[in-house]
């Protein structure tokens, strides 16, 4: 699975979660290396960066700095599901390494 080029916006997040419906992430990949800048809501700029494997899941750490003006980080492990239409839909489990370090579970979806 290659994610070079593809948007996806976020479906839905845990509620310890910054990321929103009005998040959106701009994704590239060059071999098994992926990279991501994103944006939207509460959050102002952020980057990921991510191995992805044979079958496309998603072992990514990720940086950003909110609306409050905190930097926070973390990594995420994504399992893609691929739609009836097409889209991919990204199954997240993820854990902050800043703030309180809870975790959480999001899903993010294709847009085209």
């Amino acid at each position: 699975m290659n994610y070079n080029n593809r948007l996806f916006r976020d479906a839905n997040n845990s509620n310890n979660g910054d990321t929103s419906s009005e998040t959106a992430f701009h994704y590239k990949q060059e071999g098994n290396v992926l990279i991501s800048i994103y944006s939207g809501g509460s959050i102002v700029s952020g980057h990921l960066i991510g191995l992805v494997d044979s079958n496309g899941n998603i072992d990514m750490r990720y940086h950003h700095i909110n609306s409050d003006g905190d930097i926070m980080t973390g990594f995420c492990k994504s399992t893609p599901e691929i739609l009836e239409d097409g889209r991919i839909r990204l199954h997240e489990e993820w854990k902050w390494t800043s703030g309180d370090q809870s975790s959480g579970k999001s899903t993010i979806e294709e847009i085209l």
